[in-house]
């Protein structure tokens, strides 16, 4: 979990070096959905379509993640566009690898509550609201 979400080194794994964080961290980005988009889904699958809407990039890094043991959490609050037209029920969150079309969904979870999307509402995942656990 630190290499993905915080491009920290994974030590022992191969040798005594790891593997290796990127020399560049970059973002990993967060969609939202309408539907739970599922392990053969893509970035698209069931994503929000509202008049304004469009994914956050959140860094692999401390700042964009708090990663302890088995769980990666946002370390701050991910703010999407504000919704112009259109109406969205949110149910569920991506992380993936491309700012736009189908990329590699990498994760998905629910979002609790459920986010509901009209003209005026600007959707909000909260610090530490966003939970990806691996056991």
């Amino acid at each position: 979990m630190l290499l993905l979400f915080n491009n920290t080194n994974a030590a022992n794994i191969g040798d005594a070096t790891g593997l290796r964080g990127s020399s560049t961290a970059g973002n990993l980005y967060i969609s939202l959905h309408t539907a739970d988009p599922g392990e053969a889904g893509d970035q698209t699958t069931s994503e929000a379509n509202y008049t304004g809407y469009a994914r956050v990039s959140v860094a692999r890094s401390g700042a964009g993640f708090t990663v302890t043991n088995n769980q990666a959490v946002n370390a701050a609050a991910i703010t999407f566009g504000a919704c112009t037209a259109g109406t969205n029920t949110i149910t569920h969150f991506g992380i993936g690898t491309a700012s736009s079309g189908a990329g590699v969904l990498l994760y998905s979870g629910a979002v609790s509550p459920n986010i509901s999307v009209a003209s005026g509402s600007t959707p909000e995942i909260a610090s530490g609201q966003l939970t990806i656990s691996e056991d």
